[in-house]
């Protein structure tokens, strides 16, 4: 299992723009991709269950990767969040 955390820094936070094209990433790797914000937490690959975290500017959630591509994914998904969020 990998993991990061990112404090989100786009003014709209993860609207529904941003959430569609974090799943669309998080859908090309096997692994198990989640984001969690306080105790709430989605699947990455499921816009709805984004949506409903409300992530907000100024936000910290943690990204958790689980399964066989978690290594390569956690990375790319890392260079994901400083580039869009």
């Amino acid at each position: 299992m990998q993991s990061f955390m990112y404090t989100i820094k786009a003014p709209v936070g993860m609207h529904a723009r941003h959430a569609g094209i974090l799943v669309k990433e998080a859908r090309q790797y096997a692994c198990a991709v989640s984001v969690a914000k306080d105790e709430k937490t989605a699947d990455a690959k499921n816009i709805l269950g984004l949506m409903g975290l409300g992530i907000r500017q100024g936000d910290t959630v943690k990204v958790t990767l689980e399964g066989e591509d978690e290594y390569e994914a956690v990375l790319k998904l890392k260079a994901f969040f400083w580039s869009n969020f």
